[in-house]
């Protein structure tokens, strides 16, 4: 299954409705590798980097991303769909 496919059947979100409007990115440099709306790009492409990156992890990335998206997407969901596939693929 795609990571799109994934996160939909985790969340009921659609990151599809993302446009790539960069509003997401949150400054926190020290904590990421991508920026947030490039993890979200990344499962549209289904690159497995999404899995595996520090963005992915960072606890303040996550807190911020609660609402943060104008289209709706709620991108705080999309990221625990993630790590929780990111952690059933590493057998934890």
């Amino acid at each position: 299954m795609s990571l799109r496919g994934i996160v939909r059947k985790a969340t009921g979100q659609d990151v599809y409705v993302c446009h790539a409007c960069n509003d997401c990115d949150i400054d926190a440099r020290d904590e990421t590798d991508i920026l947030l709306s490039s993890l979200v790009q990344l499962i549209l492409l289904n690159d497995e980097e999404a899995l595996h990156c520090r963005t992915l992890w960072s606890d303040s990335v996550l807190e911020a991303s609660r609402g943060i998206c104008k289209r709706g997407l709620d991108l705080y969901a999309v990221m625990i769909a993630l790590r929780e596939e990111s952690n059933q693929k590493a057998g934890k």
